[in-house]
Order: C-alpha cells, then sequence, then structure tokens
C-alpha cells in the first residue's frame, strides 16, 4: 500500500517541486493550498488538490479529515505554507505581525497536532518543516520573518524529543536563496510597510537589492529542496536539518563561527 502525504503550500515553489517528485516516487500526494486554481496542473499528474486555509482552523480540520477519511494515514507531512512579512519592526502593524505568526507557525502546529493521532497509532510518521536559513540568522527588515522561523527551530526541535518513541520523525529544512515568489513579495511588503518614513532610504535599498537578487540567475532551483524534501521523506534515518541552497551554509557559518558583531557588520553591508 503507497504511503500518503500531505503538502503545504503546494501551489507553486517548493511545495509545488515537493508534490511532484513524492507522488513520482510512488507517494499518493495531497497539496494543499488557498489558490486551488494554481493547483490544476497538479491534479492532471494524479496529485489531489485540496483547499486549505492555514489560518483556519475549520479549513485546517476539513482538510485532515477528508484524506484520513479516504487514505486512513497521512504517513508524510510537508509544513510548507508560510511567506515573509518585510519592514522595520516599528512600522510592522501588530495585526500583521500576528498575521505572520498565524501563518508560519499556529496553522502549521494547529495541522500537525491533527496529524499526529494518526501517526502515534500507526507507530510511524515524518514531519517534515520548512524553516529557512533564515531561522539561523537575520536581516533588516525581516524582524517578524526571522521571529517564525526561530521559533520554528525551537519548536521542532522539542516536537522531535516528544513524538520518536512513537517512531515518528521530525525533519527541519532550511533553504537558502531559492527561485520562487518569495523575494518578490517580500520586497513587496518592505516598501509597502517602510517605504516612507524613517526608515525609507534603507528599506527602499532593500526591496531593490532583494528584486535584483531575485530576479537572478545565482539563486537555487525550487526543485533541489523539492528533491531534498523527499530524501527526507524516504531516508530510513534522515539527518535532523537538512541546510541547502543559494548562500545557506555560508551565512550560517559566518554567523556562528565570527559571532553576531561580525555578522551584523557584514549583513549591514548588503
Amino acid at each position: 500500500m503507497n504511503k500518503v502525504a500531505l503538502i503545504t503550500g503546494a501551489s507553486s515553489g517548493i511545495g509545488e517541486s515537493a508534490a511532484v517528485q513524492l507522488q513520482k516516487a510512488g507517494y499518493v500526494v495531497y497539496g494543499a493550498a488557498r489558490r486551488v486554481d494554481r493547483m490544476k496542473h497538479l491534479q492532471e499528474k494524479g496529485i489531489h488538490i485540496l483547499e486549505l486555509d492555514i489560518t483556519s482552523d475549520s479549513s485546517i480540520t476539513n482538510c485532515v479529515d477528508t484524506i484520513l477519511k479516504k487514505e486512513g494515514s497521512i504517513d508524510v507531512l510537508v509544513n510548507n505554507a508560510g511567506y515573509g512579512s518585510y519592514g522595520a519592526i516599528e512600522d510592522v502593524p501588530i495585526e500583521e505581525a500576528r498575521r505572520q505568526f498565524e501563518v508560519n507557525i499556529f496553522g502549521l502546529a494547529r495541522l500537525t497536532q491533527l496529524v499526529l493521532p494518526a501517526m502515534r497509532e500507526h507507530h510511524s510518521g515524518r514531519i517534515i518543516n520548512i524553516s529557512s536559513m533564515g531561522g539561523k540568522m537575520y536581516t533588516p527588515f525581516g524582524g517578524w520573518y526571522h521571529a517564525t522561523k526561530h521559533a520554528l527551530e525551537g519548536w521542532s526541535d522539542c516536537l522531535r524529543l516528544e513524538v520518536r518513541e512513537f517512531g515518528i520523525d521530525v525533519v527541519i529544512v532550511e533553504p537558502g536563496g531559492i527561485k520562487t515568489e518569495w523575494g518578490a513579495i517580500a520586497a513587496e511588503n518592505l516598501r509597502k510597510t517602510s517605504g516612507n518614513g524613517a526608515y525609507a532610504a534603507r528599506a527602499n535599498k532593500s526591496a531593490s537589492g532583494t528584486e535584483k537578487l531575485y530576479s537572478s540567475k545565482g539563486l537555487t532551483e525550487a526543485s533541489v529542496i523539492g528533491k531534498v524534501i523527499l530524501k527526507a521523506a524516504t531516508s530510513r534515518k534522515p539527518r535532523i536539518r537538512y541546510l541547502v541552497g543559494y548562500m545557506a551554509k555560508p551565512a550560517v557559518f559566518v554567523r556562528k563561527w565570527f559571532g553576531d558583531r561580525f555578522f551584523d557588520f557584514v549583513i549591514s553591508k548588503w
């Protein structure tokens, strides 16, 4: 019997790639996202698509119930849905900061809570949380985004210790710069939030730099991360963390071994 995988944020980028990779490997794949219309091509490949608003408890519950009623299990959960809310900490409305946590942490956590009972019952399962190199370092104007990814790192570590006795693995994937819509969305948020006012000059420069970077050829293709997720899902003994993608290892290395003051100097030049 084929294993069942649920992937959030499957309408584009990393989630889309992971869905295709797992389906090719023989998994029964459910791709979930708000924009169902953008997953029609996945449906044509034999991937099941579901509407999912990660900020709605009823939507999350319906998503999990639908799969469990039809398949009886969810063997792999890929928590990929998320976005980057960029802007000076002083400028970002607290309502938006809460939404950033709602999408990047609380929705993910609620989905995981609902999937765990079936995994425990089968004494097996794999939860793959898509964090970021941003969970190990930081950048100007990314305070709320980095806060969610740092939180996800610690939350995942605690979860791993709690569920391993039930045969469940928790894996963290930490992508670097990936060729997706993420950069354009972050730059747009930054300009909208801090493009005027006290932080305007530096914020606009940072937004332009982000757009330039995400339109360059140097970024890692989303398919690379999709293959890493497949490896994390299928390895008998997966690594706890997979740090991969453009600038991921160098950035984390500099922060870890050269200290915060040196990293502050380097990142402030960007």
